[in-house]
């Protein structure tokens, strides 16, 4: 079996706009942690939208967001940079709501069990010990080229890289183990197509970005690995050529397509929208039964309905994988782990924590994953319950 994943740099369209919805998120939650906020954008050729929905009593300039986010990514192309494309911004204030302003870090239990969650979603979240990150290798692998493709650029090593980039890494798989890198594509948008010839443009690829991602790594590309660079020749890529939307790249965002995920968008929401943190907990037992050794691969799936504290379904799959039945599994699950939205959201400490981090946190998580970071200290990303499951 070969199982290809995609990834994309911090100036594609689509990312550009997660980054931007959650710069706005950040700035709420700094200034308020019981803000309320549903931050969407879309940008094309010249223009980014902001369409924002809050309620909350910080004060934030939607615009000089937008445009320092798009500083900071490096547009600053004449088709479209920071000081000239156009921001429209539709925000929508809402009346503050007193049931959603309480400190959940001193809910009690049964308090806890009295806030339900106001959105309804199936969600899942997954594990498997296939590398060090307890996540699937291609898109592991493919958001690390992803990252390194921006940073060559922000480096000046590649100076003539424009910053919207796409990556793919094929693996192929004997059974469940991944045996070789098949393929890998990147597509790298350029500011002078014509003036850097695709022999050289694929041996500065392979020199500066594939080589130092797979140096110390034991599947690297071999003799028989399909290497494509920009292989339908330039990549016209950026709002002038695309569109982009936030919550577009879910597979991104999650495992790749490896796993399921919910299809609904991570970025561009607060900590009460269970559909956001309902998957970073998820993800969280996912983790840590896998990190236990209960299982070489693990999927939690969650659905929560409206006016409901806990998920009304909880289930548990190791696709034979496990080494204790699926039932117990999800019965450790239940009993050691929190999935009602105000435990989570306590537990985590989610919307306390962008007034820890200055120069961003859930901005942070909007390009290359929220899941598998080792940049982050992640809470979701903690092996802190592998003892209890152990112990039954």
């Amino acid at each position: 079996m070969i199982f290809t994943s995609e990834s994309v740099t911090e100036g594609h369209p689509d990312k550009m706009c997660d980054q931007v919805s959650d710069c706005i998120v950040d700035h709420f939650l700094k200034q308020d942690p019981f803000s309320r906020v549903r931050a969407e954008c879309a940008v094309s050729s010249a223009i980014l939208f902001i369409a924002v929905r809050y309620a909350s009593e910080a004060k934030v300039d939607f615009s000089y967001l937008a445009r320092k986010v798009i500083q900071k990514i490096g547009y600053d192309q004449p088709d479209f940079n920071a000081k000239i494309c156009s921001i429209l911004s539709a925000p929508q204030e809402l009346p503050l709501n007193t049931a959603h302003r309480f400190d959940e870090t001193r809910l009690s239990d049964e308090e806890i069990d009295q806030v339900a969650a106001k959105n309804q979603v199936t969600l899942f979240g997954f594990a498997c010990d296939q590398t060090p990150e307890l996540m699937p290798l291609p898109i592991v692998r493919a958001n690390q080229l992803a990252r390194r493709l921006a940073e060559v650029r922000h480096r000046k090593i590649l100076p003539y890289l424009l910053p919207d980039g796409k990556v793919q890494v094929g693996v192929a798989y004997e059974g469940n183990k991944p045996a070789r890198i098949h393929s890998l594509t990147v597509m790298a948008s350029l500011e002078h197509p014509k003036q850097v010839d695709s022999k050289k443009l694929t041996a500065d690829i392979v020199e500066a970005v594939i080589t130092p991602v797979f140096q110390k790594q034991k599947i690297r590309p071999d003799k028989e690995t399909r290497i494509l660079i920009n292989p339908d020749g330039p990549y016209l890529g950026g709002p002038s050529h695309h569109s982009g939307l936030t919550g577009r790249k879910s597979a991104v965002d999650t495992y790749g397509e490896y796993a399921r995920h919910s299809g609904d968008a991570l970025s561009g929401k607060d900590p009460m929208r269970v559909d956001r943190v309902g998957a970073y907990a998820a993800r969280y037992a996912a983790r840590n039964v896998v990190a236990a050794g209960l299982a070489a691969a693990c999927e939690v799936m969650l659905s929560y309905s409206i006016g409901i504290t806990r998920p009304v379904s909880l289930q548990v799959q190791t696709f034979g994988t496990g080494k204790v039945p699926d039932e117990k599994i999800r019965d450790l699950l239940e009993r050691h782990f929190e999935f009602r939205l105000a435990g989570i959201m306590k537990h985590f400490r989610l919307r306390h924590l962008p007034s820890k981090h200055p120069d961003g946190y859930f901005q942070k998580l909007a390009s290359y994953g929220h899941f598998g970071r080792t940049d982050m200290d992640l809470p979701w990303e903690k092996d802190d319950k592998v003892d209890i499951l152990k112990e039954g």
